[in-house]
């Protein structure tokens, strides 16, 4: 039987680049060549998407810890509409490589918020991970929020402003409804981008300009004193839940640093101390959550758990990180599932969404 070419899309035009070719990385060691053939695709910088050969990254210079991508083989393009998903030289139109699945692990905006994945629905592509709708919701926690609110999930109490608000952002009176220990995030940004914490009105101010950098729109929260919880879905129509894991920053919160780039930043227990009827409890939630965010083949949610045993959920990330210290991959391990199985699985799903979606008519007129 021949071999499944798999395209592992990396890189991208985020804030979240590095991350993403650590992750990709990962996943391409680990993936079952007895199976799949990778091809890679790595997106710059600047959002122009290049063939790869497979040593593909050197360190930065200035940073050892991370990873930058080296000299592409061909700018290319995708061909819509096409079974395979062919790519196309972008210059001279060659017809480079045909891919059966793609697998994205291009994180933050422009990846996982829903215009990558309209992009492989137009190529007819299956692809792993939730799909364009599910992807937009999670990616913007305010609409999340008031989804979860609807679905009587606890999520943190919160305010909404654009940046045509800024200047009438008062940290008295915000601090005044949500409490004097505030979280200010970006609305659309992941791995806790330009999110910080404020306690005075100098930090407030600080975080909010530094939260516009980001995005047009930011939410300001209250903050949960709980203990940092996450699981790990996995599925289409029948998803299923990991044990769950815990979240122990050894900084003041567990920022982007902490997930990413310094080893020492958090620890990971996994799985999470829980006594078994708080593990059923917080892997409901996490079920429902999932479901109700219309999310598809994996996402990691993540929640506080207080003291007296209340579940809020933070938020849900539907292309976690995949590197040596990620924990969604973790807790599938310690659930039963290997890294290796792990991928298959994802790949296996992508396949079977989009099997399942070429069953539905596509016009009303026979021809």
């Amino acid at each position: 039987m021949s071999k499944q070419k798999v395209g592992i899309i990396f890189g991208g035009k985020s804030s979240e680049h590095e991350v993403s070719l650590q992750s990709a990385k990962n996943i391409i060691e680990a993936i079952d060549r007895s199976i799949y053939d990778v091809v890679l695709i790595g997106i710059d910088k600047m959002g122009k998407w290049h063939l790869f050969e497979e040593s593909s990254y050197l360190l930065h210079a200035d940073d050892p810890q991370l990873i930058r991508l080296n000299t592409p083989k061909a700018p290319i393009t995708l061909t819509f509409g096409d079974d395979g998903g062919q790519l196309l030289h972008a210059e001279t139109g060659e017809t480079l490589e045909t891919i059966d699945v793609a697998f994205p692990i291009v994180h933050g905006t422009s990846g996982e918020d829903g215009s990558l994945q309209g992009t492989f629905r137009l190529a007819n592509l299956p692809f792993v991970g939730p799909d364009v709708l599910g992807s937009a919701i999670c990616m913007d926690k305010d609409i999340a929020k008031r989804l979860l609110n609807l679905a009587n999930i606890n999520v943190a109490k919160g305010l909404t402003f654009h940046r045509i608000e800024k200047d009438q952002i008062s940290f008295t009176e915000v601090s005044q409804e949500l409490g004097t220990t505030l979280f200010i995030k970006p609305a659309n940004q992941g791995s806790s981008v330009g999110v910080s914490k404020a306690t005075s009105k100098e930090s407030f101010d600080q975080a909010i300009a530094e939260a516009f950098k980001f995005d047009h729109k930011l939410i300001v929260e209250e903050a949960i004193d709980g203990r940092e919880i996450e699981c790990s879905v996995l599925g289409n129509e029948e998803p299923i839940v990991s044990l769950p894991g815990e979240i122990l920053p050894q900084t003041e919160f567990y920022s982007y640093e902490s997930k990413y780039i310094d080893d020492d930043g958090a620890d990971l227990q996994v799985p999470a101390k829980l006594s078994d009827e708080l593990v059923e409890k917080i892997q409901q939630i996490c079920l429902k959550a999932y479901q109700t965010l219309e999310c598809e083949g994996l996402a990691r949610v993540d929640v506080f758990l207080t003291e007296n045993d209340e579940v809020y959920v933070n938020e849900i990330n539907t292309l976690p990180g995949f590197t040596k210290i990620s924990m969604y991959p973790k807790l599938w391990e310690v659930s039963g599932l290997s890294y290796s199985e792990l991928i298959t699985r994802l790949i296996e799903l992508a396949i079977e969404r989009y099997e399942r979606d070429q069953l539905l008519e596509s016009s009303v007129v026979s021809e």
